[in-house]
C-alpha cells in the first residue's frame, strides 16, 4: 500500500499532463492538415507569417498564392495559417482605398509645426528643378512667424 501512494500522484501529474495539453495540441494539429489538406483554388488564405493570398492551384505539398494581381509564390502547405473567410476580413483593407494624407506634422512637445509640401526633391510640376524645402511656423505666443529652410 506505502509503494501504490508514493506512485499515485506521478501517475495523477501524467494524466493531468495529458488532458490539459497533449490531447488538445494533437487536436489542433490534426485540424491544421485537414484544413491544409482541403484547400482549394480560389480560396483566400493567410500564411502563418500573416501574408494574405488566394489560392491558385494546389500541386502535392506546394500551395500557389495570389498575393497581388499578377503576383503568384509558391509555399509549403504547412504555412498556411488559416482560411479567412469574407467577415475575417482584415481591418486595414478597408482603409487601403483611401488616400494617405501626410502633409502637416504637428509635434506636440515642441512650441512649432512643420508643414510639408506635396512635392519632394526633384521637379515641380513645370519640370523645373528645385530644391527640398521645408516651412516651419514657429508660434510665439500670439504671433506667428514663418520660416524657409533648405
Amino acid at each position: 500500500m506505502g509503494q501504490l501512494g508514493s506512485i499515485l500522484p506521478l501517475i495523477l501529474l501524467v494524466v493531468v499532463f495529458y488532458f490539459l495539453l497533449i490531447r488538445p495540441q494533437r487536436k489542433r494539429q490534426q485540424e491544421a492538415t485537414a484544413m491544409q489538406n482541403s484547400l482549394a483554388p480560389g480560396a483566400r488564405v493567410m500564411t502563418t507569417t500573416g501574408l494574405f493570398g488566394t489560392v491558385v492551384a494546389v500541386d502535392n505539398e506546394d500551395v500557389i498564392l495570389e498575393v497581388a494581381p499578377g503576383i503568384e509564390t509558391r509555399w509549403v502547405k504547412a504555412a498556411i495559417g488559416r482560411v479567412v473567410t469574407p467577415g475575417d476580413a482584415p481591418a486595414d483593407e478597408s482603409l487601403a482605398d483611401e488616400p494617405v494624407v501626410d502633409d502637416v506634422v504637428t509635434d506636440d512637445t515642441a512650441d512649432h509645426e512643420v508643414v510639408k509640401g506635396d512635392d519632394v526633391k526633384g521637379e515641380d510640376k513645370d519640370n523645373t528643378p528645385r530644391e527640398e524645402t521645408e516651412t516651419t511656423v514657429e508660434r510665439n505666443g500670439g504671433k506667428d512667424s514663418s520660416t524657409k529652410q533648405s
